[in-house]
């Protein structure tokens, strides 16, 4: 019984961290990391390698399946895949109706986010300050490229997959965000929503070829600078505010004059929801790993 209800709670992670992706400027990274998964799911995902084919010669399936922790990778990635083809589209109608009020929910689970991972930095020197500025500087730069043309060649999409993967794993950095800038945004959005098999197997494809050799490089250096890589994700959350700003003008530009501010009521209230949401969740992490 509890592991089903762990396996739930896993689920219920797997829909955050879809719905997350799918929004341009909000990682699914940052959503594993504050209801603490994150270590689990790279730790996860680098338990795939050739010598699982020995594990399923002498020991069968079952054992594979348990050695890359199975159970929780097929509930959260049900949980995402869930999220991406249901939530996405109403997710997709509240940016398009209520935008404001969206972009201001998300502004507040991103800034709530920014307190929980601070949390993880014990020590804070002269590497982890540049390193945290580092990565502010380097996420507001990302923010500010100017999208590609669009692109539909099977081969330009599997690349983009594999790269998009990789920004959707790291904390602050934005997948769907990456795929406007290299221009496969559309195409991959269109595929989900017409169900094109084509187009989304080729792009999957090129999310576990990207996912699979980014996160051994991410495990060490967690095993290695723990701390640092916490700085530097941290300063790309931080960095990637700019780009979930509730109000722009027509030119996508962000307005910080309060009398141009529509709806700044609503906005401040859905702002401490998406707070208050990511304090609840970290809270509820904590005491259950008490």
């Amino acid at each position: 019984m509890k592991i089903d209800k762990k396996l739930g709670f896993t689920y219920l992670k797997g829909l955050l961290m879809g719905a997350a992706d799918v929004v341009p400027g909000v990682s699914g990274g940052t959503i594993a990391l504050i209801t603490g998964i994150y270590e689990t799911l790279i730790n996860s995902i680098n338990s795939f390698s050739f010598g699982l084919i020995q594990v399923w010669k002498t020991s069968g399936f079952k054992a594979v399946f348990n050695k890359v922790n199975g159970p929780f990778l097929v509930a959260l990635l049900a949980g995402v895949l869930t999220s991406i083809f249901s939530i996405s589209k109403v997710l997709s109608h509240l940016l398009s109706t209520q935008a404001i009020s969206t972009w201001s929910f998300f502004f507040g689970l991103v800034i709530a986010s920014t307190s929980v991972v601070s949390k993880e930095i014990k020590k804070w020197n002269w590497s982890t300050i540049s390193l945290l500025l580092t990565g502010i500087i380097a996420a507001y730069f990302v923010t500010q490229f100017t999208p590609a043309e669009q692109s539909n060649s099977l081969i330009y999409l599997f690349f983009s997959g594999a790269i998009a993967i990789c920004a959707m794993i790291l904390p602050g950095i934005s997948g769907s965000f990456i795929l406007i800038i290299l221009g496969s945004y559309e195409s991959v959005l269109n595929a989900v929503d017409d169900r094109n098999l084509k187009v989304i197997l080729v792009v999957a494809a090129g999310c576990v070829f990207g996912i699979l050799s980014f996160a051994r490089i991410l495990k060490f250096l967690f095993q290695k600078y723990r701390a640092q890589t916490m700085a530097i994700m941290l300063g790309f959350i931080v960095g990637s505010l700019v780009k979930i700003w509730p109000w722009k003008d027509e030119n996508q530009l962000n307005i910080y004059d309060f009398n141009s501010m529509q709806d700044l009521e609503y906005a401040i209230g859905f702002c401490a929801a998406g707070f208050l949401a990511v304090i609840l969740v970290e809270r509820i992490g904590r005491s259950k790993k008490k």
